[in-house]
């Protein structure tokens, strides 16, 4: 089992960056897969990307090439560093922890990113 706590959302102009954080209360060097999920009003929730423990990324089309991810075990913590941001971006963003593939996860409560002139 794992808590998971987002911050860094904010409301930033198109263009610019925001950068997320995913601390966990436990070591995240052993959970198989972080990721970062977002959904915004009226939509389904949606894959962002993903990053399993031996450094393997996915990302949605949307966003590749603008977003990273990445995770410090030291700080047991996940990152999503968004660049280029813009109005279509604008979602609560998610992170998840996966123990194993095929397992429901556990979810973080979710942090708002607005991208807004």
């Amino acid at each position: 089992q794992v808590q998971l706590v987002e911050s860094g959302g904010g409301v930033v102009q198109p263009g610019g960056s925001l950068r997320l954080s995913c601390a966990a209360s436990r070591s995240i060097s052993s959970i198989y897969s972080m990721g970062w999920y977002r959904q915004a009003p009226g939509n389904k929730r949606e894959l962002v990307a993903t990053m399993t423990s031996g450094g393997d990324t996915n990302y949605a089309g949307s966003v590749k090439g603008r977003f990273t991810i990445s995770r410090d075990n030291a700080k047991n913590t996940a990152y999503l560093q968004m660049n280029s941001l813009k109005p279509e971006d604008t979602a609560v963003y998610y992170c998840k922890a996966l123990f194993a593939p095929g397992q429901n996860g556990y979810w973080g409560q979710g942090t708002q990113v607005t991208v807004s002139s």
